[in-house]
Formats: structure tokens, C-alpha cells, sequence
């Protein structure tokens, strides 16, 4: 496959978001009087989407209706004032993102996280990305693996899907690849395993940021 446009998955992938996720539910969790997570249980906890994390990090036995609503609510108040504190691009990300800028490559950023705070991550922490289309979780728009907001970012750039390929790190970012008939490619920094990656669906497993360029080069000399 030629490399003519690039979808990435934000947490995991661009950003590390991990630490102050966790600090930010941990508040949440100590607030409605429950003990707080291990920091490495998190890369299991997040990734799909808010409501999600809440009813994974919340206790069994506490995922009532009304105490989710809560965990969602407090969520959004800690996440507020936390998401910039320790959260950084990885080592790399930089470059790749100027390097794909000078090729001329369209690029895009599809998350589970709310929209606004998709848009304000990125602005504020990825302000060398060029990125024709940023999209995160909405009324109008499902969460992935839903394919349609991989399908939206492909209409907005004007390029075919077939010709994306999606940089993600969690099983939800290769199966929203998948679906919406673009090359999955694992992530291997972020927060989840090969084993995962590649059972989801993944063609590339990729070691650095810097390694996405080369893998697909690579892969199109293999399949010629």
C-alpha cells in the first residue's frame, strides 16, 4: 500500500493521556468513596470512551445507573483541570507529524474521547500537526469501533479509505480500521500489547513513531 493518508488514534498513540486519566478518575473514585486503581490498570480502563471507563474503574457492585451517572459527571469536572498536567506527544511524534506535513500527506485524528476536549488536546499539545480533520466523540457521531467517524475524517481529506492507513493502539482503534476498510496499523508505544493488536486485526505492528513511514513502505514492497 502506497501511503497517501494517515487516520491517528489520539490516547496512545499521540498523546500520552494515561497519568492524568488515571489521577483524574482516582479523584473521582475518592470523591464517591471508593479505593482508587493502580496506575497500570488503566491501559485497560480507557480507550473507549468515558461511560465506559466509568463502569470499568467503578467497583462491582457500584455500576448502577445513577453512581455511573456520577463517575461520568465528576469525570468531566477532574479531567478538566488535569488533562494538560502531565500528558505530552511520545517521543517522535513530532518529527513523524513534520515529516508527514512535508510529503504532503493528509492527515487526520479520530478519538473516544468528547469532541471538544479531542479538539482542545490536539490544539494545545499537537500544535505542529497539520491535520485536515480532528473528531471525537459526539451526539451526531458514535464511538468507535463504530466506522463512522473514520468514514467522516476520509470525507473531509477527499481521499478514498482504502487509502488510509489508521495508527491506533487498542483493539478498539484496529477494528474501527477494519470496518471502515482501511489498513490497520498497532501501535506498540501506547497502551495495549501486540497480542491484542494482532488478534484485532492488525498488518503492522509498529516499535516508534518514526517507524510508520518505513512499515509501510515495506508492506507495499510485500504485497507488490
Amino acid at each position: 500500500m502506497k501511503l497517501k493518508a494517515v487516520l491517528f488514534d489520539l490516547d496512545g498513540t499521540l498523546l500520552d493521556t494515561l497519568e492524568d486519566l488515571a489521577d483524574s478518575m482516582n479523584a473521582v473514585l475518592a470523591r464517591l468513596g471508593f479505593p482508587p486503581r493502580d496506575a497500570a490498570e488503566y491501559k485497560y480502563i480507557v480507550g473507549d470512551g468515558v461511560l465506559t471507563m466509568a463502569l470499568r474503574a467503578l467497583p462491582e457492585g457500584h455500576r448502577d445507573e445513577p453512581t455511573v451517572a456520577r463517575c461520568v459527571e465528576f469525570m468531566r469536572q477532574e479531567y478538566g483541570q488535569r488533562w494538560a498536567v502531565k500528558t505530552r506527544p511520545y517521543a517522535g511524534v513530532a518529527e513523524l507529524l513534520a515529516e508527514l506535513a512535508a510529503r504532503g500527506i493528509p492527515l487526520g485524528v479520530l478519538s473516544n474521547k468528547p469532541d471538544d476536549f479531542t479538539k482542545l488536546c490536539v490544539g494545545k499539545l499537537l500544535p505542529q500537526g497539520r491535520f485536515g480533520a480532528v473528531l471525537g466523540v459526539s451526539p451526531s457521531r458514535p464511538k468507535k469501533p463504530d466506522p463512522a467517524g473514520a468514514l467522516e475524517v476520509a470525507g473531509c481529506l477527499g481521499v478514498p479509505p482504502d487509502e488510509f492507513v489508521y495508527l491506533g493502539d487498542t483493539n478498539t482503534d484496529m477494528q474501527t480500521a477494519a470496518a471502515a476498510g482501511m489498513l490497520p496499523v498497532g501501535a506498540l508505544w501506547g497502551f495495549r500489547a501486540a497480542e491484542e493488536l494482532l488478534a484485532s486485526g492488525a498488518r503492522i505492528l509498529l516499535a516508534k513513531p518514526g517507524d510508520l513511514l518505513a512499515g509501510c513502505e515495506e508492506a507495499a514492497e510485500r504485497n507488490r
